[in-house]
Parts: structure tokens; C-alpha cells; sequence
């Protein structure tokens, strides 16, 4: 049997693991805290550990890992910044993620997020609930004809342009390696960054975090996007310089902003803070513009998407017990590729 640590645990983690794997083969250590160096030895005697991306796994809290005993560390996401991958294995530890668990569910959340900012909905349903059934200060716009900029064309990324095009919206597309068979048979133009900004209408982020996306969209690069443009971010909250976006939603240069994802969302997000006062003032401006619209890091969280998220992870972990090489798209190096 293998004994897994698993950390930040929801109560939609467990039900989709424990229906994973059977009970006999694996031993599930449900924690709802965070995994660090100050929680690594809570791990001790577990085989792996199975975390999210509020978890801090540098190289001390790896060091402990290692110490107690910990052989693989499982992410239940894509993203995996928070993992020092260099020391990961220089200590020998498997590193494994889940490349793509639904892109269609976060393609989805994202158009969701445009639809429900542009058009009000929001508001109208907090309105009709009052019955107020007034229309001013609702009034959007059609998508038809709109030029919507996709930054990064990944899997999700293509999924979100290819539902644009069926609004019958123009798309042109940003990305270091572009694909142009898929392009030519979507409708997507593929372009420079600079006249993606400067030309969309809506602008959609759809990109992993790296040294060279950190802050894509910074005070230079957000004072290029065409006046009145509607930013959508459901990736990576760095992607964006808050302060920066903050001053161009006061100026009135952007028309709407909808984020999934937040810079400084670890320790915020995921959690219930209704009862305390909110210590992020940047947060907290951001919520008090009425053209901002901000969900909790959700675009993943579909039946599909849980299903999938449960059984890549799952499936590395019984290899790992097993002695069976892992799922080969999921192992993390020092050089990985997103």
C-alpha cells in the first residue's frame, strides 16, 4: 500500500481521490492546511505527496521531504512554480503535474467570465433579485464582429479561440511557436504581440508563468491595448502587474476586466474570509470597480476536470507503488517545457 500526504484538501479532492483508487492500494493522509517547511514533517513515513498551487514546496521543505521518507511529489494542477524543480532533483525526488486535465473547462469559465461582465449579468441577477427590473447601466456589446486577441495557444488557448470564431468574432493570436495548419483551418491570424493589443477588443490570456511572462501585461504593455478593451485572465495571476492595472482601470483606458486568477492570490484564494477584513488593499480596489469582475480560481473546476485531475495523479502514485515507469507527459524537470 502506498501512504500519500495530501495537503489543502477540499471537500471535492476527497470524493474524487478516494473514488481514484481502491482503498487497498492506497492510504490517503487528508490535511486542509498547506505543505511548507514549517508542515513537511507531517509527511514523514508517506511514500508521496500530493499538493496544489498554494502549496511551498522550496528546497528546504523538499529536504524535509526527502528526509521523511518522500519519493514523488504529485501536483494536481498544470502549473508548478511553486515547485523548486532544480532542487527536486538534485534531492532525487519525481516531480509529476497534470499537463491537461480539461481545457475546454477553463475555454469555457473564461468565455463565461466576458459574457457575464459585458453583459451585466451580475448586477441584473442582484437587481431582479431586489425587484428592481430597471435596464440602465446594463447595456454591453455584441461579440459578433469584435476582434478578440488569444495570447497563447496552447490547448486551451485554441479551445477559447475556436469558441470565439463561433460567435462569429475576428481572432488573431499571439504565440512564440505559432501553429499555422491549426490557424488556417479556425480563421485564426497569427500576429505580433504588439498589434494584438493595440487592435483587440477583448484580450484573453491563456499562457504558463515563466521568467518571460511574468507581468506580460505591465504599465507599457497596457497602455497599448486599444481604449475601451476588455482584458480576461484565467492562467496565471503574475501574468499581470496589479498596480499597473489598477491605474488603467482608474485612467478609464480598459473597458472591463475579468480575472480568474489574482498576482497575490496565495493565502486568499480557495478560502473563506467572509468573516475578516480583507488585508489586501490592491484586492480590495479591485473588487470595488463596477467593471471588474473577479471569480476565486474556478475555470477548473468541472465534474470532468476533477475526474481527470484524480486520475492522472492517482495513476502516477499506484506506479510509483508498483514500480512501473510514470505517465511520461506528466514528469516535471529542471528544463520542462510547459
Amino acid at each position: 500500500m502506498t501512504t500519500i500526504g495530501f495537503y489543502d484538501t477540499k471537500s471535492y479532492d476527497r470524493t474524487f481521490f478516494e473514488s481514484a483508487a481502491r482503498a487497498e492500494l492506497v492510504q490517503w493522509r487528508f490535511h486542509e492546511f498547506h505543505l511548507s517547511t514549517e508542515t513537511a514533517a507531517t509527511a514523514s513515513g508517506a511514500q508521496a505527496v500530493c499538493v496544489f498551487v498554494n502549496d511551498r514546496l522550496d528546497r528546504p521543505c523538499l529536504e524535509a521531504l526527502q528526509r521523511g521518507g518522500v519519493r514523488l511529489i504529485a501536483l494536481r494542477c498544470a502549473g508548478f512554480n511553486n515547485v523548486d524543480l532544480v532542487a527536486a532533483q538534485a534531492l532525487g525526488l519525481v516531480v509529476t503535474r497534470v499537463p491537461a486535465y480539461s481545457p475546454h473547462a477553463v475555454a469555457e469559465h473564461a468565455l463565461g467570465l466576458l459574457l457575464t461582465l459585458n453583459r451585466k449579468i451580475h448586477r441584473a441577477y442582484n437587481r431582479v433579485r431586489e425587484h428592481n427590473f430597471s435596464l440602465d447601466g446594463l447595456v454591453g456589446f455584441d461579440i459578433c464582429g469584435k476582434t478578440v486577441g488569444v495570447v497563447g495557444t496552447g490547448k486551451i488557448g485554441r479551445i477559447t479561440a475556436q469558441i470565439y470564431r463561433g460567435f462569429e468574432a475576428k481572432v488573431t493570436a499571439y504565440d512564440p511557436v505559432p501553429l499555422p495548419d491549426w490557424a488556417e483551418a479556425r480563421g485564426v491570424n497569427y500576429t505580433d504581440l504588439d498589434t494584438v493589443l493595440a487592435t483587440s477588443d477583448i484580450l484573453t490570456l491563456h499562457l504558463p508563468l515563466t521568467p518571460d511572462t511574468h507581468h506580460l501585461l505591465n504599465e507599457r504593455t497596457l497602455a497599448r491595448l486599444k481604449p475601451g478593451a476588455f482584458i480576461i485572465n484565467t492562467s496565471r495571476g503574475k501574468l499581470i502587474d496589479t498596480t499597473a492595472l489598477i491605474s488603467h482601470l482608474k485612467s478609464g483606458h480598459l473597458g472591463g476586466v475579468a480575472l480568474d486568477v489574482y498576482e497575490e492570490e496565495e493565502g486568499i484564494f480557495f478560502e473563506d474570509h467572509s468573516s475578516q477584513v480583507l488585508q489586501d488593499d490592491e484586492l480590495n480596489l479591485l473588487l470595488s470597480f463596477p467593471n471588474v469582475l473577479i471569480t476565486s480560481h474556478q475555470a477548473f473546476l468541472t465534474h470532468e476536470a476533477l475526474g481527470e485531475i484524480a486520475r492522472v495523479t492517482t495513476e502516477n502514485i499506484l506506479k510509483l507503488g508498483s514500480g512501473q515507469p510514470f505517465l511520461p507527459t506528466t514528469i516535471l524537470t529542471p528544463v520542462a517545457v510547459p
